[in-house]
C-alpha cells in the first residue's frame, strides 16, 4: 500500500464511519472508544453473551481484547467470533498479557484455534507465547525485542492464515510471506495505558474499510504511530500526551497521512 492509497483510506474511514464492537477489558474501554471516535470511526463496547451475536453483525470488525478475563467474556468472545466468521466480518485479536498466565495463554490459543483470526496485534513475548512454551511476559510487558519474534510471526501467520502484527519501537506485520515494518510511534507511548489496545482499535477500523489485512495493520499502525509523535511535539508528560494523542487523532488530515507515514517492507 503506498502512501498516496493511505491517504483515500483515511477518507474513507471518515466518511464512512464504521462501526468497530469491542469486546475489550476494563482498563481501557474509555480511552479505546475515544480512540476511536477521534480518528472518524463508531465504536461500541458489548460483552454480554446475549447480544453479542447481533451486535457484532451490525459491525464492520470485532475486536477481541483479552486483558481483564472471565469465563463468561471467553463465552462471548467466541460466540461473537463465530458469527463474525460466519458473516465475513474481519476480527482483530490483542492477546494482552499472554504468557503471564495459563489463563491467558490458554485463551489466546482457544481462540487461535476456533476462530478464523484477519489480524492478531501483540507484543513481541505475547506472540511468542502461542508458539513457543516457556515463553513469559513481564506482566501485560514484553521482555523479548520484536526481532526475536519476526519468525515465530511468520510461521503464525502462516499456520493460521492471519496477519500477525508484532508491536515496539519498530512495529512489524507479517502474513507470513511479506514483512512490513512501521517506523512511526513515539517512546511517550509507553507511559500511557492502553495504547497498545487502542492501537489495536485503530488496526480495527481501519480492517473496517481495507479488505486486504496486512494494508489495515499497516495503515492503522502506521496512523496510530503518527499521532503519537505529533502529541510528543505538544506534551512532555503522560497526563497531557494522553490529552494531545486523541486530539492528534482527531487533527491528522488525510495529506499529513500521506506525508508522514513511514512504511517499509523487507527484501523477499
Amino acid at each position: 500500500m503506498g502512501n498516496s492509497a493511505l491517504k483515500h483510506s483515511l477518507k474513507k474511514l471518515r466518511d464512512e464511519k464504521p462501526l468497530v464492537h469491542n469486546i475489550t477489558n476494563y482498563v481501557v474501554m474509555n480511552f479505546t472508544a475515544n480512540t476511536l471516535l477521534a480518528m472518524g470511526a463508531s465504536p461500541v463496547m458489548a460483552h454480554a453473551i446475549e447480544e453479542v451475536e447481533e451486535m457484532v453483525a451490525l459491525s464492520r470488525s470485532l475486536v477481541i481484547n483479552i486483558g481483564t478475563l472471565s469465563r463468561y467474556w471467553v463465552d462471548a468472545m467466541l460466540a461473537a467470533g463465530k458469527k463474525a466468521n460466519e458473516l465475513g466480518i474481519p476480527i482483530v485479536l490483542d492477546p494482552v498479557g499472554s504468557g503471564a498466565t495459563s489463563l491467558r495463554t490458554k485463551t489466546f490459543r482457544t481462540l487461535a484455534d476456533s476462530l478464523k483470526l484477519s489480524i492478531v496485534r501483540g507484543n513481541a513475548s505475547e506472540i511468542l507465547s502461542l508458539l513457543s512454551k516457556g515463553i513469559t511476559t513481564k506482566g501485560v510487558d514484553s521482555v523479548h525485542a520484536v526481532d526475536q519474534a519476526l519468525a515465530d510471526a511468520m510461521d503464525l501467520a502462516k499456520s493460521i492464515g492471519t496477519v500477525v502484527a508484532v508491536t515496539g519501537p519498530i512495529d512489524l506485520i507479517t502474513d507470513g510471506r511479506k514483512v512490513i515494518r512501521c517506523h512511526n510511534g513515539h517512546p511517550m507511548l509507553a507511559s500511557v495505558t492502553g495504547t497498545g489496545c487502542a492501537a489495536t482499535a485503530s488496526i480495527a477500523a481501519f480492517a473496517g474499510i481495507i479488505p486486504n489485512a496486512l494494508e489495515a495493520a499497516a495503515a492503522g499502525l502506521a496512523f496510530f504511530g503518527l499521532a503519537g509523535e505529533l502529541a510528543a511535539k505538544k506534551s512532555q508528560s503522560p497526563g497531557s500526551f494522553m490529552i494531545a494523542l486523541i486530539d492528534s487523532l482527531y487533527e491528522i488530515t488525510p495529506e499529513q497521512f500521506e506525508a508522514g507515514a513511514r512504511l517499509t517492507t523487507d527484501p523477499s
